[in-house]
């Protein structure tokens, strides 16, 4: 556990964290074992518990995420086709050229 600044795959990482949530042996037996420090493992452990139910499928905020997308798609189909109303309205009355 150097002060050299290692990159560790996500695979390896995953790894790790799945060790240390087994519980077979202590953080610091990993932290020995995988040569990183005990206080990485935990944050790994951590962020797979926070980021598991992604696994099987969509999150909340993804879904939140794409109704919003729809809901602003729609909106912008509203505006267009207003703005186009009213575009060819004023060129009927004269008052807008054909020009945009």
């Amino acid at each position: 556990m150097s002060g050299i600044r290692r990159n560790l795959s996500p695979d390896f990482k995953a790894k790790v964290a799945l060790a240390a949530l087994k519980g077979d042996k202590t953080v610091s037996d990993l932290a020995s074992l995988y040569q990183v420090h005990p206080n990485q493992i935990s944050q790994w452990k951590k962020q797979l518990l926070d980021h598991a139910a992604t696994v099987f499928g969509k999150t909340d905020t993804t879904v939140s995420d794409e109704v919003e997308v729809k809901e602003l798609r729609a909106k912008i189909g509203q505006l267009t086709m207003e703005n186009d109303f009213l575009s060819r309205g004023l060129s009927r009355l004269g008052i807008l050229s054909g020009k945009r």
